[in-house]
């Protein structure tokens, strides 16, 4: 058996120093930006229980292409990304959570009317939101499975009512292939699938013919058990190689990897142990060849981390995000868009130097 292969870019190097040498010598390009180099690699391989790790250099990985695999590894790692839905993935995109649920965790059905909904996204836009991710059926840890009908009810007037009306993208977050399909008739511009496109046998397909860019997140079982004793034996490798092999299943059904973004699924069926380790090496996903997408927002490890509650976890919230930044996550999914952008204008500033 062929041992599986993975790099994870380390050091982040800021761009002045970047730009002053070679390439080779001055870092790691990753996803074909300048600003968003790194010093070398961790290369690691799994073969069985073992996983033998060691560091590279970016002039070594450089003058890796005699190595094979490796140098395929490397080129996907520092490849350009393509647009996502007309939008350009050469900063930190936002991605402002609309919840039209009465369940959700973060705002417990604050805007399930469609006004309220429309409201608060128009809202998002305003402070700066690049794409609305609208969700009709919760997701959170124990949520009980919504219908067809009563999802396609919460979430058609409120695409109906933004399309065209905002500068942000629209986004449907469904599990169910035929939500995808009435919601890109309504206008929406990308399918986000907490499941991979794995809950609904006709979601595969559905995606397919639409055409439309879809994120694939990392989410072990149901909503209502994923938070069941969940155990990995490496977490980062095992989410890697699920969503690895998600993405051979969608480019077998015909979705090319370029319409891909991948998300590793913070806080869906991981422990607290599990989702820090995925903090810690987000920019591994690099090596899939796609953009990423990081939804920590709010969530429950930031309380378990510091005891704040839902309310009061912005500044939690606003650490995971430029951690995630800083690894070169592509696309930040969050509550607090307005904040998020601050903060964010601050980091791109201070790595840019005078």
């Amino acid at each position: 058996m062929t041992a599986s292969l993975y790099i994870r870019p380390v050091g982040p190097i800021a761009p002045p120093a970047a730009a002053s040498g070679s390439e080779p010598a001055f870092g790691l390009a990753v996803a074909g930006r300048d600003d968003l180099r790194f010093a070398g690699a961790e290369v690691i391989e799994r073969e069985g229980g073992t996983v033998p790790r060691r560091l590279l250099s970016a002039a070594e990985l450089g003058a890796s292409v005699a190595e094979g695999r490796l140098a395929d590894l490397v080129q996907r790692v520092c490849q350009p990304r393509v647009p996502i839905a007309g939008l350009e993935l050469d900063r930190p995109l936002v991605m402002g959570v609309v919840n039209v649920t009465p369940d959700s965790f973060s705002d417990g059905g604050r805007h399930l009317p469609p006004d309220a909904a429309i409201a608060h996204a128009v809202r998002l836009d305003a402070e700066g939101a690049d794409i609305l991710d609208i969700g009709g059926e919760s997701t959170r840890p124990g949520a009980a499975p919504v219908d067809l009908e009563e999802e396609l009810k919460r979430v058609l007037p409120v695409i109906a009512g933004l399309a065209g009306r905002t500068k942000a993208r629209l986004s449907i977050d469904t599990r169910k292939g035929e939500v995808m399909r009435r919601a890109a008739e309504a206008g929406v511009h990308l399918i986000n699938d907490v499941s991979a496109l794995t809950h609904d046998p006709s979601a595969l397909q559905a995606a397919a013919e639409l055409g439309l860019p879809v994120v694939l997140m990392h989410s072990p079982g149901d909503p209502r058990t994923m938070q069941d004793r969940p155990h990995y034996a490496d977490v980062v490798l095992d989410v890697y190689d699920a969503l690895a092999a998600r993405i051979e299943a969608c480019e077998q059904a015909g979705i090319p990897r370029a319409r891909l973004l991948v998300d590793p699924g913070i806080g869906f069926g991981k422990t607290l142990a599990h989702n820090l380790a995925l903090f810690g090496s987000l920019s591994i996903f690099h090596g899939l060849g796609c953009a990423i997408v990081l939804g920590a927002s709010r969530k429950s490890f930031i309380g378990r981390l510091t005891g704040a509650g839902v309310g009061d976890r912005l500044p939690g919230s606003l650490a995971a995000a430029l951690l995630g930044a800083a690894q070169g996550v592509q696309v930040l999914r969050v509550h607090d868009v307005a904040a998020t952008r601050q903060a964010l204008a601050v980091w791109q500033a201070a790595l840019a130097g005078p």
